[in-house]
């Protein structure tokens, strides 16, 4: 934890939202980096019910997937599970779950807004995106593997509300909250390729958690269609 102004602690609290579908080391890796990188107390990783992004292809239940994510942040206490977009009815918008976490961590918490930069050159399209900024810090990181055009900039649709800070390394909002650009030395895993692994009938060890490996053939996921939906 780190001190405010007044000498009070305050806990900084990264979320980390996605399908999750399936959870996987590099989702992990990534997270791990992240939480060490930027003096993190801790990751909650946040499943998304139902995706509004991604309303194009089925999506794996949210049990299983919930309950994925449970088993593999199982052994790190640096890392929680929360069910609060997949215990809401409807489209999970990030602007509805800044908002509760707020309301329900207070003043002694900081909240880090975790996600990737292909998402984040998409934020003109989430639901009140320029409303975002001004309820957590943001970190937006990059995946492995060659270096992509536009990386560290801010995309067209932000750029007014921001300046940035050559100290902090950082850009600052006018709310007063940070963005931060990282690169990652996370793995390179893809879960579509996982599924499309099951599907074939290959092995996925050792790109997911055992635990979460075993879940996959127990309940039959990524071979047909019964547990997923449109």
């Amino acid at each position: 934890m780190v001190t405010d102004r007044s000498g009070s602690e305050v806990e900084r609290i990264g979320i980390l939202g996605g399908t999750f579908d399936p959870v996987h080391y590099g989702h992990l890796r990534a997270a791990e980096e992240v939480r060490e990188r930027f003096f993190l107390d801790k990751i909650i990783f946040m499943p998304a019910a139902l995706p509004p992004h991604k309303r194009d292809r089925k999506v794996t239940d949210k049990e299983h997937r919930l309950e994925m994510v449970r088993k593999a942040v199982a052994g790190n206490p640096a890392f929680e599970v929360s069910d609060l977009e997949c215990s809401r009815e409807g489209a999970s918008y990030s602007i509805e779950t800044l908002k509760i976490l707020k309301e329900g961590r207070g003043a002694g918490s900081e909240i880090y807004f975790i996600l990737g930069s292909d998402a984040f050159s998409l934020i003109h399209t989430w639901r009140s995106y320029e409303d975002l900024f001004s309820m957590a810090h943001w970190i937006v990181v990059e995946r492995p593997g060659p270096g992509k055009k536009g990386f560290g900039t801010l995309p067209e649709s932000v750029r007014g509300s921001f300046r940035y800070n050559h100290g902090l390394k950082a850009w600052i909002h006018r709310s007063g909250h940070t963005l931060r650009f990282c690169k990652l030395n996370a793995l390179n895993i893809s879960a579509s390729e996982i599924r499309k692994l099951v599907e074939s009938g290959r092995s996925i060890r050792y790109l997911v958690p055992e635990e979460v490996r075993l879940y996959i053939e127990t309940h039959g996921l990524y071979k047909g269609d019964s547990t997923r939906r449109e």
